[in-house]
């Protein structure tokens, strides 16, 4: 029987993720108690955020006309006692950069979208509650980043409701996002090097926001941010496989299919572009990827991690409610039942460039129906978050594959450096981190930096039909030994094979290459089963070009597998040049 992907399908999707959630909800019911681990801003704010959390998925549901309304009391006496300063649950008062400023753009994207179910039933005490409550964030500054909506979407809807609001600070907030645009679509998260999926999620998320609810009263800035939704969507789309898996790619992943809330806001504010078939086809395959996926613990809660719990890739603002960011995905809900995306059938993917270069993004994106692999340079983290250089800074990154995370950066199995040049110095591992110069073209990326200081790397990476090859020149003052790292690949003891060959003939990607240049011998280091494989070669006979080796990595470094093996080629470096060539690829068998 062909399963009917119609708004039942995605309405208990939703449904069957929030049931379990109702065992946690605090006495006062303001707070959504998830977990005993901490984030920085302590457990209450975290119970804060669980609670808000949820109205992402909660509030375009029922404004679509969703019947089950279980929650809706529980919400609303949460909603009271939280902004209540006389309540034992009050969810208190705000400060600077406060993490219940960002919680305040759930609760007003509610006020706005539904205010019948969420407004009109207060008592007028506790209006003026909920209103003085939200009014602070116009007391306090907020971070220069994506977080200047939360006070545009919050003011909008004192606004919408006839309360207390600042226009001043409203507008001082509409133009710092400006300040941040790049061009095609894009803005960076704050004026940073960062373009990862606040791009997406947050700041075009919010703007698509603001031009569903402002269409009639700024229509200027609406027509502009739908133009910039648009555009953004003609290069965003390469960031997504035909099996639904989107690119793992900078911080915050835990949100997981929080990936495609940018499709979900595209279709509820009905922005002209890609058929109604290809959007409910990107966001119905990542919902059901995701769903495939074991990030729930036994009692049906959204763990934190990526394709499985993992609290080590996880940053310090990840409290156990965060992964209901989520549930940002569910805007499309909020269309009627008789909208014709609901009859709509599921289309493919458009037809993408197999190479394509996304400026803005500092980017090489490589498509294939079943990976995505994107090669970035000049991207680094201001802040210092958790596992920054393994989150922006490795050479390529896969749908299919991930990346990984260290447990230390003591030895080669806890660091697991793949899609990465590591060089060990004195027993402790280093990696790329920033890039002191750097070029990415429709060809190719080349990069200059320095792990260490003394060592000064030259790389070039040109991709190829299946992979794609890289091209150092390390310059180092010291005794180092270095390691050219491939893609980490999920390993099962009695399944998984380790190999290292010579002379093979049938990588024809890289022997076509080889034979241009040298008939020298090749060592080829390999981790493979019967599904797939990852390989790294490399030419012999020339001085300095190593041995090979497969890394042990440790466990749950990598966020797609828990387990996994790392084909690498190990080179010893003395003071002077050395220059070397490395050819990395992964795949499944034709």
């Amino acid at each position: 029987m062909i399963q009917e992907y119609n708004k039942a399908y995605y309405e208990n999707m939703l449904l069957q993720m929030v049931e379990p959630l109702k065992l946690y909800f605090s006495a006062g019911k303001s707070r959504l108690e998830l977990g005993s681990f901490a984030a920085g801003y302590g457990h209450r704010i975290a119970g804060m955020e669980g609670f808000s959390r949820i109205l992402w998925g909660l509030v375009p549901y029922w404004k679509g006309g969703g019947e089950d309304k279980s929650l809706l009391p529980i919400i609303i006496e949460g909603l009271c006692n939280g902004t209540n300063p006389e309540h034992e649950e009050y969810w208190g008062d705000l400060q600077n950069k406060d993490q219940r400023m960002v919680e305040m753009a759930a609760i007003s994207n509610g006020l706005l979208l539904i205010p019948e179910l969420l407004w009109e039933p207060l008592t007028e005490q506790q209006k003026t509650n909920l209103s003085n409550w939200l009014y602070q964030i116009n007391l306090y500054s907020q971070a220069e980043n994506n977080w200047q909506f939360f006070n545009t979407l919050t003011n909008l809807a004192l606004k919408k409701l006839g309360r207390r609001y600042s226009p001043e600070r409203m507008q001082e907030a509409i133009e710092k996002y400006d300040s941040f645009y790049l061009g095609n679509g894009w803005y960076s998260d704050g004026k940073r090097p960062q373009k990862d999926y606040y791009s997406s999620f947050a700041i075009q998320y919010y703007c698509m926001l603001y031009a569903y609810y402002e269409k009639g009263n700024d229509p200027e800035r609406s027509i502009l941010y739908r133009e910039r939704a648009r555009k953004f969507a003609e290069t965003f789309i390469y960031w997504f496989d035909e099996e639904g898996r989107a690119l793992p790619f900078g911080r915050s992943l835990t949100y997981r299919f929080g990936q495609a809330a940018f499709w979900s806001a595209y279709i509820m504010t009905e922005v002209e572009g890609f058929s109604l078939g290809v959007l409910k086809g990107i966001l119905g395959r990542h919902l059901r990827f995701w769903m495939s996926q074991p990030i729930f613990d036994h009692g049906g809660v959204l763990t934190v991690g990526y394709q499985y719990p993992n609290l080590m890739m996880s940053e310090g603002y990840n409290a156990p409610g965060s992964p209901y960011w989520a549930f940002k995905a569910f805007a499309f809900l909020a269309l009627p039942k008789e909208h014709p995306f609901w009859e709509a059938k599921e289309e493919p993917l458009p037809k993408k460039e197999s190479l394509n270069l996304l400026s803005e993004a500092d980017m090489l994106i490589a498509s294939q129906p079943d990976n995505v692999i994107a090669y970035t340079a000049g991207q680094y983290s201001v802040l210092p978050y958790t596992h920054d250089a393994e989150k922006y800074e490795k050479f390529a990154y896969s749908t299919k594959y991930g990346f990984s995370v260290p447990r230390s950066y003591c030895n080669i199995n806890d660091c697991a450096p793949d899609s990465m040049l590591a060089f060990e110095v004195q027993g402790m591992l280093y990696v790329r981190r920033r890039c002191e110069e750097y070029r990415i073209t429709e060809k190719e990326v080349w990069t200059k930096w320095s792990p260490y200081p003394g060592i000064m790397v030259e790389t070039k990476i040109s991709p190829t039909v299946k992979g794609h090859i890289r091209t150092h020149r390390i310059e180092s003052n010291i005794e180092c030994i270095c390691y050219d790292c491939g893609f980490a690949y999920p390993y099962e003891p009695e399944e998984t094979k380790l190999l290292v060959e010579s002379n093979v003939d049938e990588w024809a990607d890289w022997k076509n290459y080889v034979d241009e240049k040298t008939k020298g011998s090749m060592t080829n280091v390999m981790v493979k089963d019967a599904k797939g494989f990852s390989r790294v070669a490399f030419l012999q006979g020339q001085d300095n070009q190593g041995s090979a080796l497969i890394i042990n990595a440790s466990p749950n470094t990598n966020l797609n597998f828990p387990l996994t093996r790392i084909p690498a080629r190990v080179c010893e470096i003395k003071p002077g040049v050395v220059e070397m060539e490395t050819y990395v690829e992964a795949g499944s068998y034709v």
